[in-house]
């Protein structure tokens, strides 16, 4: 891949998105995370180290390579702000814009280079990967620079929108991913996944705050470097939680099939907005309950959820 070129389409740039918070994961910063040997965010900056410029869209951190930063307004305003925030840091010389979201612990080199590839072969506006369970990631693509700017004019304040409303002023062809780079960590599950296959020595740990409990799940590296790490005796709240929450509730926890409502929530969320995934699990248990309970009714109707979700648009028919 020649440094900051994308084929005919000329010179590429990436905008990283480093501003949400990770409200599943105790309010810690996502993209600060260390997976292995680097943060999320510094792994997102490997993955674009061809580019002409990489602009970061979040709060200031310690990072490796010369970025230039900038902030959504207002700050934690949602992806669309944070990506109109971010294009407008690029010169008009940028034919292709590759956006990642800084929370992929697997995206690398290879995967940017496949969707510069993609898309400058591409008649549509941009290309995107889609990931195995036939998700389109939009922070996860490289999109044409005059069309994304297009496309987000014609949303207008993109303040707390959801990307999907993006999506519908824009052309999107997809590419599989073969990888798992589209992997993303919004749980302790995931981070605990994570940090098993990279284990870090161990470290002296302060505190980080985490509302409702004396012990926090995550505690920053006293290092110097500024970075999140795992607590390991914290990854199974989730499973706890869960268990103690069924024993209360008087459901059998071998029913409930944890991956699978947060995979719901995961897509509600994404695919809707953000408030949409409690109410959406909510709504599937009370379908599922009112077709009789049982494993099969739940898993009827989160598969109908999440369909419904995916394929959701805003205002009804556009």
């Amino acid at each position: 891949m020649i440094m900051g070129k994308g084929g005919s389409s000329g010179v590429w740039a990436a905008v990283v998105l480093a501003g949400g918070r990770g409200r599943r994961l105790g309010g810690v910063d996502k993209a600060a995370l260390q997976v292995g040997d680097r943060s999320l965010l510094d792994t997102a900056l490997a993955a674009c180290s061809g580019a002409a410029r990489t602009v970061v869209v979040g709060p200031t951190r310690p990072t490796g390579p010369a970025v230039r930063w900038a902030l959504e307004s207002p700050p934690g305003s949602g992806p669309v702000a944070a990506l109109s925030a971010g294009i407008a840091e690029l010169s008009a010389e940028v034919g292709v814009v590759v956006v990642l979201a800084a929370d992929l612990p697997a995206v690398d080199v290879a995967t940017v280079g496949r969707l510069l590839e993609a898309v400058d072969v591409a008649t549509a506006d941009g290309v995107a990967l889609v990931d195995g369970t036939g998700r389109v990631q939009p922070l996860l693509a490289a999109y044409r620079l005059p069309a994304l700017r297009r496309a987000l004019n014609e949303v207008g304040d993109g303040r707390d929108l959801p990307v999907r409303r993006l999506l519908d002023h824009l052309t999107l062809a997809t590419i599989p991913d073969q990888d798992g780079a589209a992997t993303d960590i919004d749980t302790p599950q995931d981070l605990a996944r994570w940090t098993r296959r990279h284990p870090d020595p161990p470290v002296d740990h302060g505190e980080v705050g985490h509302p409702g409990g004396s012990s926090p799940p995550f505690r920053r590296d006293q290092r110097g470097s500024g970075q999140v790490v795992v607590d390991e005796r914290e990854t199974n709240v989730i499973e706890e939680w869960v268990q103690a929450l069924c024993e209360a509730m008087g459901v059998p926890p071998d029913e409930v099939d944890v991956a699978a409502v947060l995979d719901l929530a995961r897509e509600a969320a994404h695919s809707v907005d953000r408030p949409a995934a409690p109410i959406t699990t909510y709504v599937v248990g009370y379908a599922a309950a009112q077709r009789g309970g049982g494993a099969e009714a739940v898993a009827t109707a989160t598969a109908e959820a999440a369909t419904l979700a995916r394929n959701w648009t805003w205002p009804p028919g556009t």
